[in-house]
């Protein structure tokens, strides 16, 4: 797949899927912009683009925040004169009882829904002119409950029905909109949300041993479904839900 003068903008690129997306894109000639909080983490992502002889531009930003959201947008456009296509992959979980209050539920679904939302919202008139299209990160706890993680399967099940409602408003001016929905990840997403290392590998052993394909997606997995959408070769794919999960979401419960 070839992104050659395409312009590829990918929240949270400072680490885990994001980080992998920004690399297998670069590999493949894309323009990138890579948006996160931590400048370390994404000059460390940066620096292995380079490799490949590009020069990612680097914006610092909180999706939490619109003017920095807004700051993605004018800066790309300011410095690459276009948009082709967004990587709407920033996200946080927070392993929260439903009776701990709201606050946590706010901060999930301002991260991983409005800020995803009004990213595509003002990035849309660039990617009307280029006929580029969006690639959203979901998950597959987006259609599976999950205690303590609920802000988070809400927020999944919410963008996953954001990305059809774009695909169906925008596919008539030639925008694609599709998501992706990984199955558990071996990223630090659920030490980021509490748990030790310990408890964190006791996890992911236990998700191993249930799944049909006795193993766990990793991040460059991700990375190839996602880069296959925001390529020419799926043309013809809008409104998609991919899960990509190692048959994580068909496990059946033995009697």
């Amino acid at each position: 797949m070839d992104f050659k003068n395409k312009v590829v903008i990918i929240t949270g690129a400072s680490s885990g899927i994001g980080a992998t997306c920004a690399v297998k894109f670069a590999k493949a000639s894309a323009k990138l912009v890579l948006v996160g909080r931590n400048v370390d983490n994404l000059s460390k992502t940066a620096n292995s683009c380079r490799n490949f002889g590009l020069h990612p531009l680097i914006i610092v930003a909180d999706m939490c925040k619109e003017d920095d959201i807004k700051k993605i947008v004018d800066e790309t456009v300011k410095y690459f004169g276009k948009i082709d296509v967004l990587v709407n992959n920033a996200g946080i979980t927070m392993m929260r009882d439903i009776e701990g209050g709201i606050e946590a539920y706010d901060r999930v679904m301002r991260t991983n829904v409005r800020g995803p939302f009004l990213l595509t919202d003002l990035a849309m008139p660039h990617l009307i002119k280029t006929k580029g299209n969006v690639v959203n990160i979901s998950s597959i706890l987006a259609h599976r409950p999950m205690a303590k993680m609920t802000a988070y399967c809400m927020s999944k099940a919410a963008l996953d029905v954001f990305t059809k409602c774009a695909a169906a408003e925008f596919g008539p001016k030639g925008v694609r909109v599709n998501s992706v929905n990984p199955g558990p990840v071996r990223t630090d997403i659920f030490k980021a949300a509490g748990l030790d290392e310990e408890a964190n590998e006791m996890l992911f052993s236990t998700i191993e041993k249930g799944i049909p394909l006795r193993k766990v997606v990793s991040s460059e997995d991700v990375a190839e479904v996602v880069l296959f959408l925001a390529s020419d070769k799926a043309c013809c794919v809008t409104g998609s839900c991919y899960e990509i999960d190692c048959g994580a979401s068909i496990q059946q419960i033995k009697p």
